[in-house]
């Protein structure tokens, strides 16, 4: 049985202070809540990218005295190629590359009445929303099936996503975890890190004081550029918004303890980093980057090796490598699972249009991808990426689309 629920939208982030305490209460009762659900995430996310974006987090009451759920969302006004406008609705921290594991924050027992409140408000409010996305979505999210099957049940066009993603689940000690890695993969880790060793003067340390922050992310923000640049490409540190967003989340978690933003020296060069972050016994490895001059080296491979026996040591038991499945991750004994992005509208509406045009466009893309070479597919993907980054096109297909076939419903 569903309970009504009274909802309270937050239109502006000062606003939302006020809410502060009772949203860190709620993640402490939520076992599957993960860090990018927290304040510490999205305030300085939303300092970041919120300029183009309208806030509406909706927090969820019961009697209009308990916080038991919270969306936080904001509206991005798009255009399409045809010039017709939309106001896209989706989950806070998406849109900029840099989220995943967003959701919804429901108490246990009241995910469904969240869900209802939800499309119950979205449905009074035509005026604010045209299609709404919800993007990287943990496919164990407890708001997920039931979200799905009320959009059944209003019969609203919906369409699903799956995205893949990889985590390590870590042991207890450190030789269980390197037995669950093939045995060329331990031969090489204890090649490297004696190599290393014994050709440098090697230091692995994590970043831990305030005042060691700007000369730390500005190794990272210069490492990964050149890791980049080296393939022909250009880094996403070179977005003076997503620097911005790093400098702030950084402090932020610093003072949380949630900060795990690691660093390799050789001779007293800093030559590798990697930025994680920290929440219960998750660690969540976000950005990274090493100096291609140190390729032979193995630095981040080795660097990652040191983290990882770090992290057993200190009761870490996951290893979260978000949205980024490729062969370097599972040589650390990563396993696949997904995301899944969930976009809808309300019936016969643009909305549903542009779903359905976004869906088209989708699997258009994914046929080219599997007819072109790879050589001209990379080259089309480098220039649409340049086109978007000098703002002469609007992409309008969301940037989580990019793994396998969607299935779209349609009542439109």
């Amino acid at each position: 049985m569903t309970q009504q629920l009274q909802i309270r939208c937050y239109a502006h982030w000062e606003a939302l202070h006020c809410l502060r305490p009772a949203w860190e209460s709620l993640l402490s009762q939520i076992p599957h809540a993960t860090i990018f659900n927290t304040w510490e995430w999205l305030a300085p996310w939303w300092h970041a990218y919120g300029k183009n974006r309208e806030l509406m987090v909706l927090a969820f009451f019961e009697r209009g005295i308990r916080l038991v759920g919270l969306a936080p969302l904001s509206v991005t006004p798009k255009r399409s190629a045809l010039s017709a406008r939309y106001r896209l609705l989706g989950l806070l921290g998406d849109g900029s590359g840099d989220s995943d594991n967003l959701d919804f924050l429901a108490l246990p027992g009241f995910e469904k009445s969240v869900v209802r409140s939800f499309l119950d408000f979205l449905e009074r409010d035509r005026s604010a929303w045209d299609c709404c996305e919800l993007n990287t979505v943990p496919d164990g999210s407890p708001v997920l099936g039931h979200l799905l099957d009320e959009l059944k049940e209003r019969r609203w066009p919906e369409a699903i996503h799956p995205r893949l993603r990889s985590a390590v689940a870590l042991p207890v000690d450190w030789d269980s975890y390197l037995g669950q890695i093939s045995k060329n993969e331990r031969r090489k880790l204890l090649y490297y890190s004696r190599r290393v060793a014994k050709r440098f003067k090697a230091e692995c340390y994590k970043c831990s004081e305030e005042s060691d922050l700007p000369v730390s992310l500005s190794a990272l923000f210069e490492l990964h550029n050149k890791r980049w640049r080296s393939l022909g490409e250009s880094g996403t540190f070179l977005s003076a918004e997503r620097r911005r967003f790093y400098i702030q989340l950084a402090q932020f978690l610093l003072r949380r303890g949630w900060l795990d933003f690691w660093l390799l020296k050789l001779n007293d060069e800093i030559v590798a980093a990697q930025f994680a972050l920290r929440y219960r016994d998750t660690v969540y490895a976000l950005q990274e980057g090493f100096d291609p001059a140190y390729a032979l080296e193995s630095v981040g491979f080795v660097l990652r090796g040191h983290v990882l026996r770090e992290l057993i040591s200190e009761g870490v038991r996951h290893y979260d490598f978000l949205a980024t499945p490729n062969p370097s991750k599972q040589r650390f004994g990563a396993v696949t699972g997904s995301y899944i992005d969930v976009h809808f509208a309300r019936p016969r509406t643009r909305g549903s249009a542009y779903l359905h045009l976004l869906h088209t466009a989708w699997n258009s893309k994914e046929w080219l991808r599997k007819q072109l070479p790879p050589s001209a597919w990379s080259l089309l993907h480098r220039l649409n990426m340049q086109l978007q980054t000098t703002g002469n096109v609007k992409d309008t297909s969301n940037h989580s689309m990019r793994e396998s076939p969607c299935r779209l419903s349609t009542d439109s």
